[in-house]
């Protein structure tokens, strides 16, 4: 009976200790929580430059909460700063389209789109603008969505495509990540 005891006690004291740990927010604060892990392999260079362009496409299925995937693009980045690269060695790009695209409505147009009051996430495109981040949409989609410029979020780029935009940074260096 001690010894059961005794690998009940070990086991609570393991799992305390793996869980205690505090997500950590090194880029993007606020969002895309990230966890120190010791004695990894693939370690970042903390001085490289990285660039990155993410493709947005992926609707959100919970629209009263900020979407997976938006959250993910600050995970990302935290994950890069958790490494040990600084902001400014972090180039990111997210071009939006698809059903994504509504993840950028603003408040009133999400209310619209979804009887919501506020769009969740536009808190995280915020602290990824404040991350550094540069969030595009493609212009394609808005116009086959029927929306215009006025209804997204003030801060979103218009580029003509996705699929150019991707070309164009893809060429230039960027690595293609699709969320």
């Amino acid at each position: 009976m001690k010894n059961i005891y005794s690998v009940l006690i070990l086991i609570v004291l393991f799992s305390s200790s793996i869980s205690a740990q505090d997500a950590q927010f090194p880029i993007v604060k606020g969002f895309g929580g990230i966890y120190e892990i010791d004695n990894v392999v693939e370690k970042l260079e903390a001085n490289k430059k990285v660039k990155i362009i993410v493709e947005l496409v992926s609707e959100n299925k919970t629209p009263e909460d900020h979407s997976f995937w938006v959250n993910n693009i600050a995970r990302l980045m935290n994950l890069h700063g958790i490494e040990g690269v600084s902001a400014s060695n972090l180039q990111v790009k997210v071009i939006v389209h698809g059903p994504a695209v509504y993840d950028l409505l603003s408040h009133g147009n999400y209310f619209e789109q979804f009887r919501i009051a506020k769009n969740p996430n536009l808190a995280v495109f915020e602290a990824l603008d404040e991350a550094g981040a540069d969030v595009i949409i493609c212009g394609q989609s808005l116009i086959a969505r029927d929306l215009g410029r006025n209804e997204i979020w003030e801060k979103t780029q218009v580029a003509t495509s996705a699929l150019t935009t991707i070309t164009k940074n893809v060429a230039d260096g960027y690595v293609l990540l699709k969320f």
